[in-house]
């Protein structure tokens, strides 16, 4: 695997385009977005066009592109990918900007992966035909996994699912879903047996309108309030065979838990991605306040102390852009990076909520509480979640250690 720390040209231009929106159209409305729980849906209407045509917002088109590539002609040599690489790129100019409006961007969303890693040819076809023209009709999918009882414990889902003749019927309920009730479909977790574990679960997309299949509460968060999130009932949903991703041969293994797990392989490095440009947005809000407010230059103990304060923060922001990047290439490169992966959520998500302690702390009242610009008291509260879901800090280390004590090369 070659050793790169730039990134391409296209990749530079993108990102410059996508901070130059963040700075001077999303960041004006952050606040405002995050008052009224919500987007304006006109807004995510150009969102979806600008995506389209930048490309680099979209995994999604991006991976097609691809796929559409490798079919036209299948003897060609592959090209070098960088998808992930660039996905995590703009996922980070656009959480500086505002980290809800990432997750409000129609499309796929987390219920892409699972579908493209071990959806059959006709049941990618099939699910996302709904999502191939996004300029004109805004559609969503979503993820279903967490429940009340079960979130980073993948192994302890108890939505229980029964084979019914030619279908399969669900019981259950999964809460803390991104745009699950608007989602034209959601990829939902289910076992045929709590005492078989990973072994027993099985992932079905259910389409939105299915009888038995039904939107609980949306909840009112303390953080990334303009993203919707749902929980969602199901109740005697009766499924049809053919929604079960993969189809029955695949669930020989344990192939259900690690569809899951495949997901996340995928996502961490975004997540970091998000975190990392939360936090580098507190560390620039007080990194700009020091400067307005202190002549760093004279001999002051405490300004000393503030500066060696920033430094540190800079420092692990940087550390966990690099491991993001690390994880993402790995991903496009074909090679399995589950560590990686989990290093780099574990790692930002912790080094982003310094980032924004640090910033309150250096800034005081005047900084963070001003009756025209509460973004670093946003953020303060926005960050805190990126340490929890896609699976908490505590998880990524079980992971990260499991890894480490069954591989000698452990970097």
């Amino acid at each position: 695997m070659t050793i790169e720390f730039t990134l391409t040209r296209r990749q530079e231009e993108t990102r410059a385009a996508i901070h130059n929106l963040a700075e001077s159209v999303i960041r004006p409305q952050s606040l405002s977005w995050d008052k009224n729980h919500g987007i304006p849906h006109d807004f995510l209407q150009r969102i979806a066009m600008l995506a389209n045509s930048l490309g680099s917002l979209s995994a999604h088109a991006a991976l097609e592109r691809e796929a559409a590539e490798d079919a036209a002609d299948p003897a060609a040599p592959k090209k070098e990918r960088s998808v992930n690489v660039s996905t995590i790129v703009g996922a980070e100019e656009l959480a500086w900007g505002d980290a809800g409006l990432l997750l409000c961007l129609p499309g796929p969303g987390l219920g892409g992966p699972p579908v493209r890693a071990t959806g059959t040819p006709e049941q990618k076809e099939r699910f996302f035909a709904f999502f191939k023209d996004l300029t004109t009709e805004l559609r969503w999918g979503a993820y279903a996994l967490t429940e009340p009882g079960a979130g980073s414990d993948v192994a302890g889902i108890r939505t229980s699912c029964k084979k019914v003749g030619d279908d399969w019927v669900l019981n259950g309920r999964k809460c803390y879903i991104t745009n699950g009730a608007r989602a034209s479909w959601n990829v939902v977790f289910a076992t045929i047996d709590p005492a078989l574990g990973r072994a027993g679960h099985r992932a079905f997309v259910v389409e939105k309108g299915t009888p038995g299949f039904s939107v609980g509460k949306i909840e009112d968060k303390m953080g990334l309030r303009a993203s919707e999130t749902a929980e969602l009932v199901l109740e005697d949903c009766r499924v049809s065979g053919a929604n079960l991703l993969g189809g029955e041969a695949a669930y020989h293994t344990k192939e259900g838990f690690m569809t899951a797990m495949k997901t996340f392989d995928n996502t961490r490095p975004i997540v970091a991605a998000m975190a990392t440009g939360i936090g580098r947005a507190a560390y620039e809000h007080a990194r700009d306040f020091v400067k307005e407010h202190y002549v760093m230059t004279r001999p002051i103990p405490r300004y000393a102390a503030i500066a060696e304060r920033l430094a540190r923060v800079g420092r692990q922001l940087a550390a966990a852009r690099l491991m993001s990047y690390r994880a993402a290439s790995m991903a496009d490169h074909g090679i399995p990076n589950a560590k990686e992966a989990s290093m780099c959520k574990a790692m930002a998500g912790q080094a982003a909520i310094r980032a924004c302690i640090e910033a309150i702390e250096i800034c005081g009242a005047e900084g963070s509480i001003q009756a025209d610009n509460r973004l670093l008291e946003k953020w303060f509260r926005d960050i805190k979640v990126y340490d929890i879901f896609e699976g908490t800090g505590q998880i990524q280390r079980i992971v990260i250690s499991k890894r480490l004590m069954t591989n000698l090369r452990a970097f």
